[in-house]
């Protein structure tokens, strides 16, 4: 017999024991549903805010699709980069470099998901959204994952296009075409993507550079990754203005965004400040609150609007 079983996966020098089968769990985790949560919300939030309406059931589809489009991106970059995660703490569980889970199982149920959510967006909705679905898709897979990630400390800044996407699909799921107001959220999630990503590696810059990640922490240093990310957040307050501004949203999306802006500039100001972890670690919290807030305040100004 020989010394690796069947059960044994090599990943990248380093031996793991696979066990006898991968759990739903296992398959769950591979889909990233905390990011894939936000994610999806604001792909119902351009959704929602698409003009014409959709019927109740079709809607419900097209989320569906948008949140296995998402997870499909995230098992595909798992399977990818499980070389990556056996050497970082905060994702050496995953069911891949743990040994939970086999390579080919991992990419098999990506590729099959990302098939199927874009075919169904596409015989369900709209091809013109199952398109850009797709585009999504293989932007995060082989644009950020495949070719960015490694190579280069503005990954994230390129690679955030990807998760800006959901917005203009739920959009495009309803009309088919693709309107001002979805290209400003596309703008926001844009803007937002850096610094929110850049205070994570702040605080696990060691980890990154365990696994050779070119972060920008890791390859230009803490100093000049917290001025980034102040630039980006004095950038991105008045990007999160323009749908007022240009007259897509209301006075109460504009306070609301002003409001949560100032906030979010406020723990860009203490990161920039701090030499500790503390300051980077509350940013990176408060961030998934503000894209959250920004989006729902867009839901609010809309009903108070037709009140």
């Amino acid at each position: 017999m020989s010394p690796l079983s069947e059960n044994t996966i090599k990943t990248d020098g380093m031996t793991v024991v696979a066990a006898d089968g991968a759990a739903v769990a296992d398959f769950v985790a591979l889909l990233k549903p905390r990011v894939v949560s936000l994610v999806v919300f604001t792909g119902v939030v351009g959704l929602w805010l698409a003009p014409g309406g959709v019927h109740p059931v079709l809607a419900a589809i097209a989320v569906l699709c948008i949140a296995l489009g998402a997870g499909a991106a995230g098992a595909i970059n798992m399977w990818y980069e499980r070389d990556i995660d056996a050497r970082m703490r905060r994702t050496m569980d995953r069911p891949l470099p743990a040994g939970r889970m086999e390579p080919g199982e991992a990419l098999g149920f990506g590729v099959v998901l990302a098939v199927g959510s874009v075919a169904l967006m596409g015989l369900a909705l709209n091809w013109f959204a199952a398109g850009l679905l797709a585009l999504s898709i293989g932007f995060y897979v082989f644009v950020y994952t495949i070719w960015l990630k490694r190579r280069t400390p503005q990954n994230i800044v390129i690679g955030g296009a990807a998760g800006a996407f959901p917005p203009i699909i739920g959009w495009a799921a309803v009309t088919g075409d693709i309107g001002l107001l979805p290209v400003l959220l596309f703008l926001i999630v844009f803007m937002w993507t850096p610094p929110h990503f850049w205070a994570l590696a702040l605080y696990r810059s060691d980890d990154y550079e365990r696994a050779g990640v070119p972060m920008l922490p890791v390859v230009a240093g803490a100093g000049a990754t917290k001025r980034h990310i102040l630039l980006y957040s004095l950038v991105l307050v008045p990007v999160s203005l323009l749908p007022t501004i240009l007259g897509v949203a209301g006075a109460v999306y504009g306070v609301g965004a002003a409001l949560l802006g100032a906030v979010f500039l406020y723990h860009a100001m203490r990161v920039a400040r701090d030499e500790g972890e503390r300051s980077a670690k509350r940013m990176f919290a408060y961030s998934i609150l503000y894209l959250f807030g920004v989006f729902a305040m867009l839901i609010v100004d809309r009903i108070t609007g037709l009140l």
